[in-house]
């Protein structure tokens, strides 16, 4: 697959000017975007780069990251605090997202989304107030090992990192996680799976599909 280089900022108003006229598959009025990536690969920023530039085009969006939905970490290290199956299969809470947030996003729903449900850092609940998104608003919901779930994305992007980026990239204290993203690529392959793809092995000269 053929790759253009292109900046970051010129990335994330070119995505904004395709979620314009994103139309849900199941006729819910809010549109579902993924960001999916590594943390190494940083998913989260681009996802606030293109709440940014959806902002001037007056359509509304969420930023929400699956780190505030983990579970609590005495079931995320039930087998360890290096277990690699728990990472890959138990650690995001999938009940808590379609609960809280994709749910309230269905067709007929109330667009009333929770945007954290709990911080893993204290090990309890945010207490976050619920944002209601109004019709036509956009969730962007950024994370690892997003698309191995069957959540009712309308358009997914993902981040990729080269073996040898990834492990650069990846703090050596979680090194211990680099097999899961292996397991990802092999089960999953989210490269291929996407719709847009983004190269992210230099940050400074992001490249993609588009």
């Amino acid at each position: 697959m053929r790759l253009r280089a292109i900046t970051w900022e010129r990335l994330a108003d070119r995505l904004a000017e395709r979620l314009l006229d994103l139309k849900p598959g199941d006729g819910s009025p809010w549109p579902r975007v993924a960001f999916d990536g590594a943390p190494a690969a940083c998913p989260g920023n681009l996802a606030e780069r293109v709440a940014e530039a959806l902002r001037p085009l007056g359509r509304p969006s969420l930023v929400v990251g699956t780190e505030g939905f983990l579970r609590p970490a005495s079931l995320r290290l039930e087998h360890g605090h290096r277990g690699v199956d728990s990472y890959y299969d138990g650690w995001l809470d999938t009940g808590a997202l379609w609960r809280e947030v994709f749910g309230p996003l269905e067709p007929g729903g109330d667009g009333r989304v929770l945007p954290d449900l709990w911080d893993p850092a204290t090990d309890r609940a945010t207490r976050s107030p619920y944002v209601r998104l109004p019709p036509g608003g956009l969730l962007l919901l950024h994370g690892p090992l997003l698309l191995r779930h069957w959540f009712p994305f309308d358009l997914t992007v993902h981040l990729l990192l080269s073996p040898g980026a990834l492990r650069r990239r990846t703090p050596e204290a979680d090194h211990w996680t680099l097999p899961a993203f292996d397991r990802y690529e092999a089960e999953t392959d989210p490269a291929a799976t996407a719709d847009v793809l983004v190269r992210a092995d230099d940050p400074r000269r992001p490249a993609w599909n588009g």
